[in-house]
């Protein structure tokens, strides 16, 4: 059994209060909630975490090498501003998919660029809710069909990563 890892920053917490029409009416429980039990479904540990703080973040993405084999994070707003999460996530070397619930390019432009993209295994934005479970499916997907692909970005894959 594979554990994915879902981690969330900062105001997703308040999912469902804040801007719905922009980001929806469920709240971080409810989304939890399906995330956690698509993952079990498909025979993988669902573990969910959400913090304002950077730094909780970053602690997290580094114990993330003993614990997950996968993560699906959506950094928020760090999104545009943290290359000490970007950092985290090299150094840890675990396979990710970027999701955001809103189209970032399609929203202001200092919210068009991210410092994830990049190195993510693939991004999703602007599929609210879905665009997580879709997330899961992917690395139910990439878990189940890489066996034993070793995930890697280093200066010969992509010497723009440092």
């Amino acid at each position: 059994m594979a554990t994915i890892l879902i981690i969330n920053g900062p105001n997703l917490n308040l999912l469902g209060t804040r801007e719905p029409y922009l980001y929806g009416h469920d709240t971080l429980q409810q989304l939890n909630s399906k995330v956690v039990a698509l993952a079990q479904s498909l025979g993988h540990e669902g573990v969910t975490f959400q913090s304002n703080s950077e730094a909780a973040l970053i602690d997290r993405i580094h114990q993330s090498q003993d614990d997950a084999d996968f993560i699906i994070f959506n950094p928020a707003a760090f999104t545009h501003t943290s290359i000490a999460l970007r950092d985290a996530l090299i150094a840890v070397n675990k396979p990710f998919v970027e999701v955001h619930l809103s189209n970032i390019y399609r929203r202001e432009v200092f919210r068009q660029s991210s410092y994830f993209s990049d190195i993510a295994v693939g991004t999703l934005a602007g599929l609210g809710t879905k665009g997580y479970l879709l997330a899961v499916r992917y690395a139910h997907y990439y878990l189940t069909k890489q066996e034993g692909a070793s995930y890697h970005y280093g200066p010969a894959q992509n010497p723009q990563a440092h």
